[in-house]
């Protein structure tokens, strides 16, 4: 992955959707955080991240709708959905002819979903994916770099992979973009996060997350925090996200650089947004 590709400027605040309603979205989080109805795993059964999984999941539906630009019809994939901390919120803020599906390789986590959530929300399915990963699911039989999601094309309207891009080599990144250009209906999105080693981030500000020490992996484009565990936490050189969504077809249209990196922003990770064009 080494082709130079030009790319056509990008801004850093995306196009809202239609339905999009500032004051609506804010009072459906206030009112996410003070549901003591809703699911909640048990804090030991949590593998996924850390911190307030019910605050993190509502801060991503508040990302989903602003930057990805999610609708409350659409069909949505949520590849990596882990233990729901996404799909318990978005229970709140789909509409009954929405769909979702969540797919994941840690059995506990899909077994958690279909007990707890898919009863009372049934257009919430979750499907687990025998993908290999060294901490995930390190006897998977499938390799990442060979994924080909059991749904037919142009399948979904919404995409996203939230803390997944940070876990995966170079070579899966791409095949997840190929899975989601090819599931993707005309004018749908692909949402993903990541660490994206620009100059600032590079330079290591002050302020800079002090756990992501990245350092160059060879000629790149991965950078590692841990070789002994190289999955833990990667990182990636500034473009690389972009030549690989132009290279499946798809139209980036949103980079919003994140505050792991050491300035200002409104999310952790660098969030990407890409279309596929109608």
């Amino acid at each position: 992955m080494t082709a130079v590709v030009a790319l056509k400027p990008v801004s850093d605040v995306v196009a809202a959707r239609p339905d999009f309603d500032e004051a609506r979205l804010a009072w459906l989080q206030e009112t996410l955080l003070a549901n003591r109805f809703l699911p909640e795993p048990t804090a030991d059964s949590i593998f996924v991240g850390d911190g307030d999984f019910r605050a993190i999941g509502v801060e991503f539906l508040g990302h989903l709708v602003r930057f990805g630009g999610i609708l409350p019809d659409d069909r949505v994939l949520d590849i990596g959905s882990g233990i729901g901390r996404l799909a318990v919120p978005l229970t709140q803020y789909l509409s009954p002819a929405a769909a979702y599906w969540g797919v994941d390789p840690v059995a506990e986590g899909i077994a958690w979903c279909r007990e707890r959530i898919s009863p009372v929300y049934d257009n919430f399915r979750f499907d687990r994916i025998d993908v290999a990963h060294h901490i995930y699911n390190p006897k998977g039989t499938i390799k990442g770099e060979a994924l080909k999601l059991s749904f037919e094309p142009e399948s979904f309207d919404f995409i996203f992979m939230v803390s997944v891009a940070t876990h995966l080599p170079p070579r899966e990144i791409a095949a997840y973009v190929r899975e989601a250009q090819r599931l993707l209906a005309p004018g749908g999105r692909l949402f993903i996060t990541a660490f994206v080693l620009d100059e600032t981030a590079k330079s290591a500000l002050p302020q800079r997350d002090p756990r992501l020490q990245f350092k160059r992996e060879g000629e790149g484009p991965a950078w590692l925090v841990d070789r002994t565990a190289p999955l833990g936490a990667v990182g990636f050189d500034d473009g690389f996200f972009e030549r690989v969504i132009q290279r499946f077809g798809l139209s980036l249209c949103l980079k919003s650089l994140g505050h792991w990196r050491g300035q200002p922003a409104a999310h952790y990770q660098d969030i990407l947004v890409a279309e596929k064009k109608g």
